[in-house]
């Protein structure tokens, strides 16, 4: 690996931890358990369709891991992983048939699999199949911090500025 590339990859995994560490700091957005915006995703789907599956795939990576140790939450790092698997794989799935102006459907989707992949980790580890009853609410809050978060990484990758100082 280049060692620009390295190096992109190491900021843009910090800016994602960056943002990961201080939504975690915030008051929920809404009274509903296990809730939040991740907008750490918008790193993550950009690197995807702007640098490539294995890029976005290492983001994702890197910030899961580093998140659960500087947050003092290891436990919690098999339901990110669950949830960040699934999620990336529905993203580069998304990736090879949407275009720049779509990311926002790549921000839902992933999303949604992100919730189905915690669920599924969560009713595994807990042998709870009760917590399914869950799931539709997680889905539809899914929908709309998805499209959130895909409508800022569509807006960072379609402005110019940014691509050109990353493709230089």
């Amino acid at each position: 690996m280049k060692t620009k590339k390295l190096a992109l990859l190491g900021l843009l995994s910090a800016i994602a931890l960056t943002i990961f560490m201080v939504e975690a700091q915030l008051p929920p957005v809404v009274p509903i358990p296990g809730v939040k915006l991740g907008l750490a995703n918008i790193v993550t789907v950009f690197a995807v369709f702007a640098l490539g599956p294995k890029e976005g795939a290492l983001v994702l990576a890197v910030r899961i891991f580093l998140g659960a140790v500087f947050s003092g939450n290891f436990g919690t790092i098999f339901y990110s992983a669950a949830g960040g698997v699934c999620a990336i794989l529905v993203t580069i799935g998304l990736r090879r048939v949407l275009t720049k102006k779509q990311l926002w459907v790549a921000g839902a989707l992933g999303a949604v699999a992100h919730s189905i992949g915690q669920m599924a980790m969560a009713v595994l580890l807990l042998e709870t199949p009760g917590l399914l009853v869950y799931l539709p609410v997680m889905v539809a809050v899914s929908i709309v911090t998805g499209t959130f978060t895909g409508l800022c990484a569509q807006f960072l990758l379609n402005r110019g500025n940014i691509w050109k100082i990353i493709s230089k």
